[in-house]
């Protein structure tokens, strides 16, 4: 019976239409991702002023700049579990209280180690956040339309790097970089505050058998009305995901750390890279600045389609395109080639990020452990990013820039390929 009264909750669930409540709950998580992309730039600016000002030391900017990775690791294992077994309300109100409150305390650090430890703290918050916020509106969002919904969420998060690279100019010269970490402690404190009546996920009380709680939650968001029928693009109504976790969790971790792999190198690296290709640094850092604006672009196109042609006919052409074009962009030498080319890479990187990152990784896995295996992928993801800078350096000590851009490519074909073999089509899927 309690098995019935759920497959009954969770037709009705996917046949939703958008509502107030799911409007809430998108533009909530949309304000915590931005904070999330907020973040990594001005540690970068603050980081730098502090040396400037003989405040820190190239070291103690090490620790503090890998004490974010280790948090941002820390926090993606640690919301999976706590999003799956207590629920992703608790997951999503923790990680923000701890993010907003070890970063407003980091305004006031009286030395660089206390600095350091609220950078560790903030930042396992932070890497909650990325791993709760695209599965949260994953969960509330309707079957139809989740897929545009999720990659919006990334477009707009996207967006807290200009604007955060923006602020950083604008304040830090006139008062100094604490007011960077009061002010952002104190938007994810009232974001925090604005969260906390946010009900949980239906699905997640659905999968734990809370049927009562899950049907009140539904009714809110059924108050625009519902499908008589969800189409089904891709396969038999309601068809499952069936992979195990074991397949499901490798093609996640391979898809994700491959677009975060591939999107760093090339964003971090260009400037070198240009120089190594004998073009002006002057000119490389403008030029990194315009081919960056293929951010917005991919991130919309990847919006568009994950939905209207699914996830894996989005996702492999992508990572397909990345490895021609990362190939073609290590034979340019001219300024203008290098401009198109760049912009046309960093546009399949940012739709992978919308894609892979927003939508896949979370559809990947029932709801009962959804959190873990994002949390996993995401974790495992961020330690190939703590090694890359390193990997590179190491390359570059001793051949060409060509050879980045080769290795990129590689990547992308591999991770193309294994998303096409093992992986499934999860649009408007039964994902419960």
């Amino acid at each position: 019976m309690e098995i019935q009264e759920g497959a009954s909750l969770q037709r009705r669930l996917d046949r939703t239409h958008e509502s107030p409540l799911f409007y809430k709950v998108f533009a909530l998580v949309s304000g915590g991702m931005i904070l999330d992309a907020a973040d990594v730039y001005m540690a970068s600016a603050v980081a730098s002023t502090t040396l400037k000002q003989g405040w820190s030391t190239i070291q103690q900017n090490s620790y503090f700049l890998s004490s974010g990775f280790l948090g941002l690791f820390l926090g993606s294992i640690i919301a999976g579990f706590i999003g799956d077994l207590k629920g992703r309300r608790v997951a999503y109100q923790i990680n923000l209280l701890l993010f907003g409150v070890f970063t407003f305390l980091g305004a006031f650090a009286p030395n660089m180690t206390f600095l350091i430890i609220c950078r560790l703290m903030s930042s396992i918050g932070l890497g909650s956040e990325i791993v709760t916020g695209y599965s949260v509106v994953n969960e509330f969002a309707p079957i139809h339309s989740r897929g545009k919904w999720c990659a919006t969420t990334s477009l707009i998060a996207n967006c807290g790097a200009p604007i955060t690279m923006l602020l950083c100019t604008l304040i830090i010269p006139r008062f100094g970089w604490r007011p960077m970490f009061a002010g952002i402690g104190i938007v994810a404190g009232i974001l925090w505050y604005l969260r906390r009546d946010i009900p949980e996920s239906p699905r997640w009380l659905i999968a734990h058998g809370q049927s009562k709680k899950a049907q009140t939650v539904i009714e809110r968001l059924e108050v625009n009305g519902s499908q008589s029928d969800v189409v089904q693009t891709f396969s038999k109504p309601k068809q499952k995901v069936h992979h195990s976790f074991v397949v499901s969790l490798f093609v996640a971790t391979v898809a994700v750390s491959a677009t975060i792999i591939c999107q760093y190198t090339f964003t971090s690296w260009v400037p070198t890279l240009l120089v190594e290709k004998h073009i002006n640094i002057g000119s490389s850092l403008g030029l990194s600045t315009v081919m960056m604006l293929g951010a917005p672009v991919g991130c919309a196109i990847g919006a568009y389609l994950v939905d209207k042609i699914g996830r894996k006919l989005t996702i492999v052409p992508a990572f397909f395109f990345t490895a021609i074009f990362g190939m073609i962009y290590a034979q340019q030498n001219s300024m203008i080639a290098v401009v198109m080319i760049g912009f046309l890479l960093t546009t399949c990187f940012y739709i992978l990020m919308a894609s892979v990152v927003a939508v896949y990784v979370a559809e990947l896995f029932p709801t009962k452990f959804r959190f873990r295996g994002s949390g996993i992928a995401n974790g495992i993801a961020k330690l190939f990013t703590v090694a890359m800078p390193i990997v590179v350096a190491w390359l570059l000590s001793f051949t060409s820039a060509d050879v980045i851009f080769w290795i990129i490519s590689a990547i992308a074909v591999f991770a193309g390929a294994v998303v096409w073999f093992f992986g499934d089509e999860t649009n408007q899927m039964d994902i419960s």
